[in-house]
């Protein structure tokens, strides 16, 4: 078990050491000048020399990547061009909409995916089936920035139950942030569950498929013992994989969700430091999702060693 830790710590880190040297290399290093692409083409060349010397440009490369990552390690994630304000403050206020908004979308892609998985498998083949798969391709083929557009109209711009957009915050009112982020989640949620919920179907079935499960029937326990006694604690273990790798694509869609929503999170935050050229603010946040990423599927391996006995025994 230590050994299996092990090698995923070491694979974290490789990981991680990777997406900094792509993200530095693709900000700082490839031909375009930070600083000119922070104040434009119209900026005076000793305002962009200062710039230049403030965001450390004259120093050797790798002098820079260290440096980078040094501040990193402290939390030293520098200032930012176009607030002024520490890149880690930034981080922090917007954090607290990202992470609810990932972690409820994550909430509603279970509780949507995995009954709906379980009712497939049941009708294996029947019309229930068929209905869930058809659910599950329609799922999988529209984006979910679509389905947010869809959810505004049906729920905000019609029936009026919601806001188009905009966050309340937490502090003001903790009922009507949850509700702002509710839409949102449900946008993100969808996608997700089609996917959850082929997997889970098919994680059922091939477990029912077992000689065990033939055996228990055999012996006179019910389906529904068989189902929910056996079969399920069984066929979870791929599903939970697929859930860890689902909770981080649904970190990378909340960037693109929040731009639709106008939802001051992570996302957003990236997508104003695009658009204002705020270098600093872009290399820094990319590289925080891509580490929080990278630490979700870290997570779910650890989570598959306790379930599953056979990484303990390769380990």
């Amino acid at each position: 078990m230590i050994g299996f830790l092990a090698r995923r710590l070491v694979s974290v880190l490789v990981t991680l050491a990777l997406a900094s040297v792509v993200v530095f290399t693709v900000l700082e290093v490839l031909p375009g000048d930070p600083a000119q692409m922070a104040l434009g083409t119209e900026a005076q060349e000793d305002t962009l020399a200062a710039l230049r010397r403030e965001m450390g440009l004259d120093r050797p490369v790798l002098e820079r990547y260290l440096g980078w990552i040094g501040g990193l390690l402290v939390l030293d994630f520098g200032r930012s061009l176009t607030y002024g304000v520490p890149v880690v403050s930034l981080v922090a206020d917007r954090i607290q909409v990202t992470a609810p908004l990932a972690g409820l979308a994550m909430l509603m892609s279970v509780v949507i995916a995995v009954p709906l998985g379980i009712f497939a498998a049941r009708n294996h083949q029947r019309v229930g089936d068929y209905g869930v798969m058809g659910f599950a391709q329609v799922g999988i083929a529209i984006p979910s920035f679509w389905f947010g557009i869809i959810l505004i109209l049906l729920f905000a711009v019609w029936l009026g139950w919601f806001q188009a957009g905009g966050f309340t915050p937490w502090r003001e009112d903790p009922v009507a942030a949850l509700k702002s982020l509710f839409l949102p989640s449900l946008a993100l949620a969808l996608t997700e569950a089609a996917i959850l919920a082929r997997v889970t179907r098919a994680a059922v079935l091939d477990t029912l498929r077992e000689d065990w499960v033939r055996t228990a029937r055999a012996k006179g326990v019910s389906e529904n013992g068989i189902l929910y006694g056996h079969v399920l604690r069984n066929a979870l273990i791929p599903v939970l994989t697929i859930g860890g790798l689902i909770f981080a694509f649904l970190l990378a869609g909340a960037l693109v969700i929040e731009n639709v929503f106008y939802l001051p999170g992570i996302g957003r935050l990236v997508y104003q430091g695009v658009t204002q050229r705020d270098v600093v603010v872009v290399k820094n946040v990319v590289l925080l999702v891509s580490a929080m990423v990278v630490t979700v599927n870290f997570l779910v391996d650890v989570l598959y060693a306790l379930v599953d006995p056979r990484p303990k025994a390769r380990a």
